[in-house]
């Protein structure tokens, strides 16, 4: 096992943890309903299709992480997860950054007026149905993974091995699931960008 990189302080780890949450998804709820109207001189779209490259990056990441911990290589382990976080908190930046700047897109919506109606629907077709359930269960697990990935890294940083193993068992399905379907949402509905 690898020595403790951070003192171990939950008072102070929690409180630090708890709030960067909160703080990350205020923002995120509160940037979601503003647009700016600022010629960028590129397409805002850029940020998404970075955003899903990031997650692909990240998914790679998770799986090769559990791969390494599987094989006891540890300290490859902590680095290749310590790049997921890294990785998350670029994400972060370009998500933030392509909601206000593109602004929402509405599935199916091909001539962009901010309206699905019914022929845009039925174009669409089964897909949409597909594109919301992904969406209905991303958003919220990506809401609420924040402070677990945060708390499963304290522990693994501290060297609480079996605290940290116990919280990975929950943490990294959702963080992989998460990233997976961040990069299928930006699949189905990047056509109508």
């Amino acid at each position: 096992m690898l020595p403790p990189v951070l003192q171990k302080n939950d008072k102070k780890a929690r409180v630090l943890i708890l709030t960067v949450s909160f703080v990350v998804f205020a923002a995120v709820v509160l940037l979601n309903r503003i647009t700016l109207d600022v010629n960028l001189g590129f397409d805002p779209h850029l940020f998404a299709t970075a955003n899903a490259v990031i997650n692909f990056i990240v998914t790679l990441l998770l799986i090769a992480g559990f791969v390494t911990v599987k094989k006891g290589n540890y300290q490859l382990h902590k680095k290749i997860m310590i790049t997921a976080m890294v990785l998350s908190v670029l994400f972060l930046v370009s998500y933030i950054c392509h909601h206000l700047f593109a602004g929402d897109t509405k599935y199916g919506d091909l001539n962009h007026d901010n309206i699905v109606s019914d022929d845009e629907k039925s174009l669409a077709g089964s897909l949409r149905m597909v594109y919301y359930v992904i969406l209905i269960t991303h958003i919220p697990l990506a809401g609420i993974i924040l402070p677990f990935i945060l708390f499963t890294a304290y522990r693994g940083l501290t060297a609480e091995f079996p605290k940290h193993r116990k919280l990975a068992r929950i943490t990294w399905p959702i963080w992989l699931y998460v990233a997976i379907t961040g990069v299928l949402v930006y699949l189905l509905i990047s056509p109508y960008y």
